[in-house]
């Protein structure tokens, strides 16, 4: 009346199979990552520029920024680092600075770092700032809220009511 499925059963051996096989356990299905959402955009690298790179003329750029040659300009980013060997001639503004090589000119940041191999000459205006043992910095610092919008000049006193 009923009769045994044969879809489960082992078939026929071929030529070379040993009896090992047929009673290895039967494989399961591996999770297939989810893509992520089209609103989750991934971060794109930094861009980087090499140590045989020369640049005269501003950099500006949404996304983090690697220097390890020279620019002589201004610099806009949300993340800049400075290699050692590097040496950047103008203004930088930048959400995050790392300075590891030379900088001449002003340098405005939310979080500032000098490295111990840091070299800067010009002012810096930051929110947070960190200088290592052995970096050169000479100039002055300052803090303030928002250092990437103020100009850097103090506001004009209100003049004396009569």
């Amino acid at each position: 009346m009923f009769s045994k499925s044969r879809i489960n059963e082992p078939g026929p051996k071929q030529a070379g199979e040993s009896d090992t096989k047929a009673a290895e356990a039967p494989m399961t299905a591996k999770p297939v990552p989810t893509p992520p959402a089209p609103s989750a955009k991934a971060k794109p690298p930094a861009s980087t520029l090499s140590s045989d790179l020369v640049i005269k003329g501003n950099l500006k750029s949404t996304g983090d920024i690697l220097i390890e040659g020279t620019v002589e300009g201004d610099i806009r980013a949300h993340m800049l680092t400075v290699g050692e060997g590097a040496t950047v001639k103008g203004e930088v503004m930048a959400d995050d600075v790392v300075i590891n090589g030379r900088i001449i000119g002003r340098l405005r940041g939310l979080k500032v770092r000098l490295t111990s191999s840091a070299r800067v000459e010009g002012d810096i205006i930051h929110k947070t700032i960190a200088i290592e043992s052995g970096a050169h910095f000479e100039g002055t610092v300052q803090r303030q809220d928002d250092p990437l919008t103020s100009s850097g000049k103090p506001a004009p006193k209100p003049l004396p009511k009569d």
